[in-house]
């Protein structure tokens, strides 16, 4: 059984020693001159420190201190962490060409998979369990590349990727507990708890980004805890339990790599038409726009738990709402049918038929008074 004092003790010390490593990161920032300047892509309009990845990364390391956790890949999962930590420094400071650091997160990756951490095995409906063989380290470094940069590609606005990466740990960290997989839930409880204490300083107005520091590392993690605590797991839908859970991230990656390579543009280059800039594009406030993700973000991760306990039938039910989910998403970013938003709209409808009998009321109400 889980000791869930340790846990709670371990939470409150991550957030904390992020919520005061910030400050002093902050400084370092602004000292060494890792600045976000604003151009014609980014929200912003004034210069801003990053490099507060180094908070949260010092936060969790301190939770996980507190844990003490065994396992037989935690000393590779520390060093790959530093490794893609070193790396975003780097990218924070003298933003480094995409190959470099395209580089550094190969390195880390291949260290993980050096060492034995691998996707060996999914379970597909009617097929049972499959063997990967040779393909287990394949889609094991793809996974983690992947992930790490669709993390980093969705860290467009003030607390965006702290907040989605947290709704992700949170799920999983519920499935882990279930599961009793001690070192996801040690893993997701310090960064659950190092992403509450930054986003104090992170979510809109920002007064710090957390910068390719962060974004790489919360990718990183993510990508280690679902191995570790999805691909792991011998469920029905074991395989899709993970891309249910980051659906936004992974969505918003693949729907730029398909944009740029339809325009003939390099995939590893930088744009301003990802979900959320679109979402601001479309009318909606900096912190509506956050919040419209974080809701959906929210909603997938309660699906991907649902879909841990599913039969086949309830599954097929839960991916059929997956997919209008998706779609609703992709109608309010402007991604669809040029710009139309008919379900949007009918939903819209609905809500105010089944509201405005409710609003009658409380005017006649006021107006009696």
């Amino acid at each position: 059984m889980f000791n869930y004092v340790d846990l709670a003790i371990a939470f409150l010390i991550s957030a904390i020693t992020t919520l005061l490593a910030t400050y002093p990161v902050k400084k370092l920032a602004v000292k060494i001159g890792a600045m976000d300047k604003p151009n014609y892509r980014k929200i912003h309009q004034k210069v801003t420190p990053r490099l507060g990845g180094l908070a949260i990364f010092i936060g969790a390391l301190f939770g996980m201190i507190y844990l003490q956790p065994r396992h037989i890949y935690i000393d590779e999962i520390l060093i790959g962490s530093i490794i893609i930590l070193i790396t975003g420094a780097l990218d924070d400071k003298y933003t480094i060409r995409p190959l470099v650091k395209l580089s550094g997160q190969i390195i880390a990756a291949s260290l993980l998979i050096y060492a034995g951490l691998v996707i060996e095995r999914i379970t597909i409906p009617l097929m049972g369990v499959v063997e990967l063989g040779f393909l287990g380290p394949v889609l094991t470094f793809f996974w983690i590349i992947g992930i790490t940069n669709a993390i980093n590609l969705i860290d467009g606005l003030d607390g965006l990727a702290t907040g989605v990466t947290t709704i992700a740990m949170i799920s999983i960290f519920a499935m882990a507990l279930v599961d009793y997989q001690v070192l996801v839930a040690y893993l997701c409880i310090t960064f659950i708890g190092a992403n509450i204490g930054f986003l104090y300083h992170n979510f809109y107005p920002a007064k710090i980004y957390m910068g390719d520091t962060g974004s790489n590392l919360l990718g990183y993690v993510v990508a280690i805890i679902s191995i570790l605590g999805l691909f792991k797991n011998i469920t029905f839908f074991s395989f899709i339990i993970p891309v249910v859970i980051l659906a936004v991230p992974i969505f918003d990656t693949l729907v730029a790599m398909i944009r740029r390579m339809y325009n003939k543009e390099s995939i590893m280059a930088a744009d301003r038409r990802h979900i959320h800039y679109q979402l601001i594009d479309a009318g909606y406030s900096h912190r509506k726009a956050v919040v419209i993700i974080y809701l959906f973000s929210a909603l997938f991760g309660v699906i991907g738990i649902l879909f841990s306990e599913a039969d086949l039938t309830i599954s097929l039910l839960f991916t059929a709402i997956m997919i209008v989910l998706l779609h609703i998403f992709a109608e309010l970013a402007g991604l669809v049918m040029g710009g139309k938003r008919p379900v949007v709209t009918m939903l819209r409808r609905v809500k105010t038929f089944i509201f405005k009998p409710f609003k009658k009321r409380k005017k006649s109400k006021k107006s009696s008074d």
